[in-house]
């Protein structure tokens, strides 16, 4: 069987029905080429809830701070709403979705980030689930909700959350952006970077906020896989392609 391929979706892909519908289209014809595992974010739109209600959203590093009592909401919005879009919109698109939480099958664990609150940091553990899900020609769709030991729900990071589901799989990995890939102070893209150059990007300002996440789930990735990751934008159906038959599009993170 071909290698899966984990792809991250998350940024402005998901904040319409024409972009999702765009991005699906093109998802229906990787799956042509390999099995595919889809995880997601939807910081957003969990914002977005947050503040209709009242809440204070904050975030450091590009990752969100998560208080346990906003967990209902966060949960509800990723693990629910989110979630079963993705599912209806990709069954609508020929692909035999099936929406999971990272602990399904205890297949992703959680160290919880006492920093940050009910957050949790992945770690693989059991990838029974969605071998057995991507045998039969399932598409697994994972929102990034976890668990902890104790069973309380955990929100987890979605780059590092599929980082670590490609971990498990010993799948290639791609990380969905809105822009081509990881810039450089320019705004030109950069092609490759090893994973020991991603230190010296992030000190010097190049890499910030949400893409620095990024380029460390890649980097972390990259060292347990010994694959190159790619970081790459949804619009581009012909970049993604080429990634899928892994050729060079976007940008590559490797060692």
């Amino acid at each position: 069987m071909t290698s899966p391929l984990v792809i991250k979706l998350g940024g402005r892909v998901l904040q319409s029905a024409s972009n999702l519908e765009r991005l699906l289209t093109t998802v229906q014809q990787l799956a042509l080429l390999r099995p595919l595992v889809l995880v997601h974010g939807g910081g957003d739109q969990v914002e977005a809830l947050l503040l209709q209600l009242g809440h204070t959203s904050l975030k450091v590093d590009g990752q969100r701070i998560t208080p346990a009592a906003q967990m209902p909401i966060v949960a509800g919005v990723l693990a629910g709403d989110v979630n079963s879009q993705l599912v209806a919109l990709a069954q609508q698109h020929q692909l035999n979705a099936v929406g999971l939480t990272l602990a399904a099958g205890q297949s992703i664990t959680c160290d919880v980030d006492a920093n940050r609150g009910a957050v949790g940091i992945p770690k693989p553990n059991d990838a029974t689930l969605l071998q057995v899900l991507l045998d039969k020609n399932f598409l697994p769709i994972l929102s990034s909700i976890g668990s902890s030991d104790s069973g309380a729900r955990l929100n987890v990071n979605a780059d590092l959350a599929a980082a670590t589901v490609a971990q498990l799989l010993h799948a290639d990995l791609i990380l969905l952006t809105d822009v081509p890939g990881i810039l450089d102070k320019n705004g030109d893209l950069i092609e490759t970077i090893l994973a020991d150059q991603a230190d010296a990007l992030i000190a010097d300002g190049t890499v910030r906020d949400g893409m620095l996440v990024k380029l460390n789930a890649a980097v972390q990735a990259a060292r347990a896989s010994r694959r190159s990751i790619a970081v790459a934008g949804w619009q581009d159906a012909k970049a993604l392609t080429r990634l899928a038959r892994g050729e060079a599009a976007g940008t590559r993170i490797r060692l």
